[in-house]
């Protein structure tokens, strides 16, 4: 059982993907780990609600609100909340308040609700009012390049703009790239000579701890709902 995402990468600095779903009947669904924190809108019954959703450090089975239409943003790692700290939000997350549908009320100013296409441009405004923060510090680590600091300064950095350690970022990361090769048809071990694991129950650790699936589940098919979008290119 697939829940039907929809999901888009983004040129913009400021977002990773952005994602829209219905979750139809579908009341439960296995959450997969994700180093970034992001914005989820949702109907259900005619009533329109919105949520900040911090970064996950483990998959975890919950509940779906069924019959319910979902936009989600995740912003891209390095970027912020300027009012909410984001280790308080690892494994957990924050009901807005006063949702109507249009609308959103988020760091004291109230926001329009962007549809899939609009997300960059909800970004941006969120970016030029203060809303939300990058640091370009954690952005130029994430492009492979070393900044003229000292390691801690770049851990601490890390750990303020993500509240996750560098290696916990590139571990959720590649653990959500090798349950998409691996569902897409590849073997194990070419998913382990690909993505640098160093062997194959490395790589089924992994997955256990961030997909919630084993490999064998992955490529024949998954009998319940998870939130990734497994139609997306690896």
């Amino acid at each position: 059982m697939e829940l039907p995402f929809e999901t888009r990468g983004s040129e913009s600095p400021l977002v990773d993907t952005v994602w829209s779903c219905r979750s139809g009947a579908v009341a439960e669904m296995t959450s997969v780990a994700s180093e970034t924190w992001g914005l989820v809108f949702w109907e259900q019954h005619d009533t329109a609600h919105a949520a900040v959703v911090g970064p996950e450090t483990r998959s975890d089975t919950v509940a779906v609100p069924v019959e319910a239409n979902y936009v989600g943003i995740q912003f891209a790692v390095g970027v912020s909340l300027r009012a909410t700290a984001t280790p308080d939000l690892v494994d957990g997350g924050i009901i807005l308040p006063d949702t109507t549908h249009r609308t959103f009320r988020l760091d004291g100013a109230r926001w329009e609700i962007p549809s899939p296409d609009d997300a960059e441009a909800l970004a941006d405004r969120l970016l030029r009012d203060g809303a939300i923060v990058r640091d370009p510090l954690v952005a130029d680590v994430m492009r492979g390049r070393r900044p003229p600091v000292a390691d801690r300064t770049v851990e601490r950095r890390f750990r303020m703009a993500t509240g996750l350690t560098q290696g916990a970022v590139r571990q959720i990361g590649r653990a959500r790239s090798a349950a998409l090769l691996l569902h897409s048809g590849a073997l194990e071990s070419q998913v382990v000579a690909a993505l640098g694991y160093y062997d194959e129950p490395h790589l089924a650790r992994a997955l256990r701890r961030y997909v919630g699936h084993t490999a064998g589940q992955l490529r024949r098919g998954l009998d319940n709902a998870i939130a990734l979008d497994l139609q997306a290119h690896p």
